[in-house]
């Protein structure tokens, strides 16, 4: 494999096959990434358009009781931060913390050592045609009293409650709040 995102997809691989996934739906998502990345050089390309992995961020405060959101102009919903794996990023956890940095404009963001959730959505993405994303979510902590600044990708960015967290997002709400 000589692509440039040759490293993360070997990293990706690694990360999946080891991670212990919460429950059965985690699990057959888990189980189907798998099986896409051992066939498809391309699967952290954004240029592959049967689907690709993403890598997303579920930013919270240092109190772990706010969410950091972006309202995703795409999409039109407040969602998680993230978004395509680049040529440059070695690592699924790389890739997340980087687009979590860029959307929030946060410096010193820590991140979970493996992921938290996973997704695999329908989404016409930046190439214009409709395509799946295959979402690998981690959690990532904000330092005390960080502001987050809205960038070019967004329309919006807000902290939200846990408890509050839209359903799109729910995921983040069941994950830490039980």
């Amino acid at each position: 494999m000589s692509s440039p995102t040759a490293a993360v997809h070997a990293d990706a691989t690694r990360v999946l096959a080891a991670w212990k996934a919460p429950d059965a739906g985690q699990s057959a998502i888990r189980e189907a990434l798998l099986a896409y990345l051992a066939v498809r050089d391309d699967a952290c390309s954004r240029s592959c358009e049967a689907g690709h992995l993403t890598a997303s961020a579920l930013v919270v405060d240092e109190a772990g009781e706010h969410a950091l959101l972006t309202l995703h102009p795409r999409v039109g919903r407040w969602l998680q931060l993230g978004g395509h794996i680049e040529p440059e990023d070695t690592t699924l956890a790389g890739a997340a913390l980087r687009e979590a940095t860029e959307e929030s404009g946060i410096e010193g963001l820590t991140i979970s050592e493996a992921p938290v959730h996973l997704d695999v959505h329908p989404v016409t993405c930046s190439l214009g045609i409709p395509t799946r994303h295959l979402d690998v979510r981690y959690l990532v902590r904000a330092p005390a009293g960080a502001r987050g600044v809205r960038s070019d990708e967004s329309v919006d960015l807000r902290w939200w409650p846990l408890a509050e967290l839209p359903d799109d997002v729910a995921f983040g709400r069941a994950l830490l709040l039980s």
